[in-house]
């Protein structure tokens, strides 16, 4: 069933929203929950009351960003039966089980041992106090696991096959898909970002401490403890980015090629360090790539196959294919997913009508040519190509970001451990407009994630397409509208929450 092309912008645009302000309270969630952990385990350490007070504001915080981001999440997850019911019944058997585990395991752990955490301060002893804000923090994680597993299923779908007679791809191997190399190195990568934003978070709040010269112990203490953190994060963050990147080269090139605006293909590629892309670039054509460049020679080529020699396909070579290399033609796979359609059209007519040799012969036939199956539904060939300018500067902005939080996490503990950060004011002012940079690394590498697969729902099975739900777009116009001011007030109430208890500090309790 084909949709619209408005519906599935609408439908698309309302995901997207959604996806996008949910990230804004997930990764702060991911990471301070691990902080605040690591500052009560040195409260009952050293039986410190400092700490005990730093821990609880830190504490209060954290309170605050995880109740009001559990809306987002849930109005998410409703999205895929209202908005995407295509693709629930396509995928539903494999996509729902990560997601009900999450919720079985891992949500209700989270939650349960949050309000002893919270809340149970005077009420069980220390260390039960302590155990329980670590299964906090491991059950938010844990959250994290099961819903980035299902995304990179989405990325790279394995461990399944498809029915013909139900329509539908249905899982076969339960640890294949919890093993998919893309979903854990997704996972790894987006959960160490989390605790990059956390740390930026907590020392650039220190740090306005430390400008008005109030709560300075706080501040100083919470600089050490998130600065180590972060560096030590931040450094891991760049290990799981080279798994992702590989992960990406071997199952969606064209994202790659999408990420580093590569048109024709080259043999030690090189990464682009800083670049403009020609605006008026089209595939095919023999303009320029770029009006202006800077690349690092074989980078591109170590980063995507762990090899300075290996030839990295750019994004006319999957369009048009390239024999020298075997790629074939996105126009050829655009046939050979035609010709599955038909034969599974043809199957279960014949089935219907009891045609056993003719349901047989076409089932022979579509499993012949059932990997391409999804490439059937594309009009031109050009369909397969992202958004290249969105990708290409989303995926340079979070390199660039990312780069930088390393130099200030090293800087702040430098300073810190010496005694002297409160003197590097400049350095403080840094920290303190690095926050809403760590969010816009956050958005920008969802973007890369989410845009540089386009137009797949499911990575070559399913385009986003004939994924959607066939409701009336009206409905859908008037639910973006009604999200976008919904999410809107959510992060200004956040905003001004948090503020207020910034202003008004730690309290001694």
């Amino acid at each position: 069933m084909e949709h619209s092309e408005l519906l599935v912008d609408w439908s698309r645009a309302q995901f997207a929203l959604t996806a996008l302000y949910h990230w804004l309270f997930v990764p702060l969630t991911l990471g301070l929950t691990f902080i605040v952990a690591i500052m009560e385990t040195i409260y009952v350490k050293t039986n410190d009351r400092r700490w005990k007070t730093i821990t609880q504001y830190w504490m209060g915080l954290l309170a605050i960003n995880f109740a009001i981001g559990l809306a987002t999440g849930i109005i998410m997850e409703f999205e895929f039966g209202t908005n995407w019911s295509n693709y629930s019944w396509i995928v539903g058997d494999i996509f729902g089980a990560p997601l009900a585990i999450e919720g079985l395991m891992a949500f209700f752990m989270e939650s349960t041992f949050f309000a002893v955490m919270f809340f149970g301060w005077n009420k069980v002893s220390k260390k039960m106090h302590l155990l329980s804000t670590w299964l906090v923090a491991i059950g938010s994680n844990l959250s994290a696991l099961w819903i980035l597993l299902a995304n990179g299923w989405m990325q790279h779908p394995v461990g399944m096959h498809f029915n013909p007679d139900s329509a539908r791809n249905e899982m076969e191997n339960f640890w294949e898909v919890f093993l998919n190399p893309n979903g854990v190195s997704k996972f790894l990568h987006t959960i160490s970002s989390g605790y990059v934003l956390a740390s930026i978070f907590v020392i650039g709040i220190s740090s306005w401490y430390l400008l008005k010269r109030r709560d300075t112990q706080l501040a100083k203490r919470s600089i050490i403890v998130a600065s180590s953190f972060g560096l030590l994060a931040s450094l891991y963050l760049v290990s799981t980015g080279d798994e992702s990147a590989h992960q990406v080269a071997l199952n969606q090139p064209m994202k790659l090629a999408a990420m580093e605006g590569l048109y024709n293909g080259e043999r030690s590629a090189g990464i682009v360090a800083f670049g403009i892309l020609n605006p008026e670039k089209k595939i095919g054509d023999t303009n320029e790539d770029f009006l202006l460049s800077f690349s690092i020679p074989g980078a591109l080529s170590v980063l995507g196959y762990h090899d300075r020699n290996s030839y990295v396909a750019g994004i006319e070579d999957l369009v048009y294919g390239n024999k020298k290399y075997n790629i074939p033609s996105v126009e050829s796979k655009i046939k050979d997913g035609k010709k599955a359609l038909e034969a599974l059209r043809t199957y279960k007519e014949a089935k219907k009508a009891h045609d056993t040799q003719t349901a047989q012969e076409a089932l022979k036939t579509f499993q012949k040519y059932e990997h391409y199956m999804g490439y059937g539904y594309l009009k031109d060939p050009k369909d397969a190509v992202p958004d290249v300018a969105l990708t290409f500067y989303s995926f340079h902005t979070m390199v660039g970001l990312g780069s930088w939080f390393i130099i200030l996490f090293a800087l702040t503990l430098f300073f810190a451990l010496r005694r002297i950060i409160e003197e590097k004011r400049w350095l403080l002012y840094l920290a303190l407009w690095s926050i809403p940079l760590g969010y816009v690394a956050q958005e920008a590498g969802w973007i890369v994630a989410e845009v540089g697969r386009q137009p797949w729902a499911i990575q070559d099975l399913l385009p986003v397409g004939m994924a959607t739900s066939n409701i009336a777009t009206n409905s859908v116009m008037i639910t973006f509208w009604l999200f976008t001011a919904l999410f809107t007030g959510l992060l200004i109430a956040e905003i001004r929450i948090m503020l207020k208890q910034i202003s008004i500090g730690p309290k001694e309790h």
